[in-house]
């Protein structure tokens, strides 16, 4: 069997055609009409009013909270489990982010958490559409009304997935979406901004570009950043969500057969699913419960690894990384979901393009596994 990745990207004829475009139109730089379409057409997909591109999902995320005020002093409520960029992001602009647990039923920021999380200091609510699957947005949303702090999604894991018939991107203030290599839509790096403020929306479009006036060039009336994604990247870009349905069709297929030929091992967990979720079909993850399944996570790990199968654990808890550790411990509150999940997670190989036989195999070699741990 030749090596398994994680997540590899799935690139056809047409990403190379809009890309060759692109060079032999010479715009290849941080304006473009790739970029434009990218632009209106992801804004359309995810019902909100404007997107605005930017470098990659972490910059998004960073000019998503400019946009919304963030600075020196303020806090900012985020889920203990997610990728560190959600923390990071906040970091960047002064402020610093809270830590609450997550909901055992969606994986996802658990709202009975937030209240207790909210200070004199706090100016929004950061959830996270953890791999694919929506936040609950209506509770938050309702606590953020009822407090009058703003609510910005982290939605870069959650490509066209939907929450009560709704489609992530327009269920907050702002979204935030990562076009990264290991995502669903992929141009190598990128990220999008959702929001249905076309005001705020040409900010957005001013600091990205190093804040120059749009009426005046060279004329900077503000200190700002180069976030822009390129007119080559958005060209690939643009062909990968042309071919969204068919992407989506093969990565529920795998996603489907993962579930069926991992049915009924004892001590094998799956991501749960809400009855108002149709989560985006990112990563196929399962957890290991070691008492039941024989064996423990790391040496699963290590056993596909032996085999030339990549695979992932679930990240570290926020609150439990050198930079955010002294702060959170001196909150006093805990996270058992959050580290259960954490011990206990691993992501299969989800690339658009796996095939059944790839798939069956690393079935194979965890029902192997599971009889060699009942064995004993």
């Amino acid at each position: 069997m030749k090596p398994i990745p994680f997540m590899a990207p799935s690139l056809t004829d047409n990403e190379k055609s809009n890309l060759l475009d692109s060079i032999e139109s010479t715009w290849i730089g941080g304006v473009g009409p790739y970029i434009s379409r990218v632009e209106q057409g992801w804004a359309e997909i995810c019902g909100a009013k404007e997107c605005v591109t930017a470098s990659n999902g972490t910059v998004a995320l960073h000019l998503g909270l400019l946009a919304l005020g963030v600075g020196p002093g303020d806090e900012v409520i985020v889920p203990a489990l997610t990728y560190v960029a959600t923390a990071n992001a906040v970091r960047y602009t002064g402020a610093e982010p809270v830590f609450v647990d997550v909901d055992k039923k969606t994986w996802c920021m658990d709202p009975s958490k937030i209240e207790a999380a909210i200070t004199r200091r706090t100016k929004g609510i950061l959830p996270v559409h953890l791999l694919g699957h929506p936040a609950d947005m209506d509770a938050i949303n309702k606590i953020a009304t009822l407090y009058n702090i703003w609510v910005l999604c982290d939605a870069a894991q959650a490509h066209m997935a939907t929450y009560k018939q709704r489609t992530v991107g327009s269920l907050a203030d702002i979204e935030v979406f990562s076009f990264h290599v290991g995502k669903v839509f992929t141009c190598g790096e990128g990220g999008a901004i959702v929001l249905n403020d076309s005001k705020l929306a040409n900010w957005l479009r001013m600091v990205r570009g190093h804040g120059m006036d749009p009426e005046r060039r060279f004329f900077h009336p503000m200190t700002a950043y180069n976030y822009r994604l390129t007119n080559m990247q958005a060209s690939v870009l643009c062909a990968q969500l042309d071919r969204r349905s068919e992407i989506m069709q093969r990565r529920r297929v795998f996603f489907e057969r993962y579930k069926e030929g991992l049915t009924g091992i004892p001590g094998i967990g799956f991501q749960p699913i809400a009855s108002w979720a149709n989560p985006c079909p990112w990563v196929f993850a399962i957890t290991i419960d070691e008492d039941k399944f024989g064996i423990s996570r790391n040496s699963i790990i290590q056993e596909f690894a032996d085999q030339n199968v990549e695979t992932r654990p679930f990240t570290y808890p926020l609150n439990s990384l050198p930079p955010f550790r002294e702060l959170s411990d001196s909150r006093g509150v805990t996270f058992p979901i959050t580290e259960h999940l954490s011990k206990t997670g691993i992501y299969l190989p989800s690339s658009t393009d796996i095939t059944e036989h790839e798939v069956d195999f690393i079935c194979g070699i965890i029902k192997d596994l599971a009889k060699k741990g009942n064995s004993g």
